[in-house]
């Protein structure tokens, strides 16, 4: 699984790292997300699909590790 992030979309909800702390992360100074882990494990894929569906400005993208959609 590979994960992007669109940061000048971030609204800093944190849902995200709610959802999956170990892949993600805010920034202390504007709350906008940080990627942790890119290409994180097959046992976060449950939490790190959540924290883009929860993702109110959708700045989360999740696809396969060959980079079709997941």
């Amino acid at each position: 699984m590979k994960v992007t992030l669109d940061p000048e979309r971030c609204v800093g909800a944190g849902h995200c790292v709610l959802s999956a702390p170990e892949v993600f992360d805010q920034d202390d100074s504007d709350g906008v997300v940080l990627l942790l882990d890119p290409e994180p494990g097959e046992d976060l894929a449950a939490a790190v699909h959540e924290a883009a569906d929860l993702c109110p400005a959708r700045a989360i993208l999740v696809a396969a590790a060959d980079g079709s959609p997941a």
